[in-house]
Formats: structure tokens, C-alpha cells, sequence
């Protein structure tokens, strides 16, 4: 599941679950929308992700691209080493300032990934 939602500065994206191609029938709506809201920063938060395959990383890559072209930023907060392993792969974790600092909320639930080595 995709939650989005927008403050006076930025966009916020929140993904629950898995990312991947199961997931494929959101994306352009998504991506309509936060291109509409033409917001600097686009925040996609990742602490309840699941799992990413490169279905779900060219989707991040595309939102990445669009906020890209209006001079924004896309930040990544809560990806686990895997999620951030697939996008390096894919060559596109330089499109993104990864927020190292961030901690996720206990309640939520870490991936099953988390501490999982490149």
C-alpha cells in the first residue's frame, strides 16, 4: 500500500508492504499526483516496506526523475540495506539522498531484511 500526502513544503510518500509488481496498478496515479503537487521535496518513507524488486525501484527512479526536472530533491528514510542494494544496482541511489539518521517508529513492523549485508 502507498499512502501519500503533502505539506506546505514537501511530499510525503509511504509505503507499506511490498513494492514490487504485484503493486504496478498505483504507479501512475501516484506519479500524477505528486507531480501535481509540485512540491520541492518529495519524502519517501520506507521504514514499513517489505520488500523492493526493480518493478518498485523504477517506479522510486521515475519519481526521483520527475522531482529531478522541477529542481527538487527525493529522500529516502527507513530503506533497509537490501531496498538500498537494489537501487544501487539498478544505478540510481545517487537520484536520492539517502536520511541515515532516521529512525523508524517501534510500532512499526522492520523488515525482514533489516541488517542484511551487500
Amino acid at each position: 500500500m502507498i499512502e501519500l500526502s503533502s505539506t506546505a513544503t514537501a511530499v510525503v510518500l509511504v509505503v507499506s508492504g511490498d513494492l514490487d509488481l504485484s503493486a504496478r496498478h498505483e504507479f501512475p496515479e501516484i506519479v500524477a499526483r505528486v507531480s501535481g503537487l509540485r512540491r520541492q521535496l518529495l519524502l519517501v518513507d520506507l521504514c514499513r516496506a517489505t520488500f523492493l524488486d526493480s518493478t518498485g525501484a523504477a517506479f522510486l527512479i521515475s519519481l526521483a526523475d520527475a522531482t529531478s526536472r522541477r529542481g527538487g530533491v527525493t529522500s529516502l528514510r527507513g530503506g533497509d540495506d537490501r531496498t538500498l542494494y537494489v537501487l544501487e544496482v539498478c544505478g540510481a541511489l545517487d537520484m536520492f539522498r539517502v536520511v541515515d539518521d532516521h529512525r523508524c517508529e517501534a510500532d512499526e513492523a522492520p523488515s525482514p531484511w533489516a541488517g542484511a549485508r551487500r
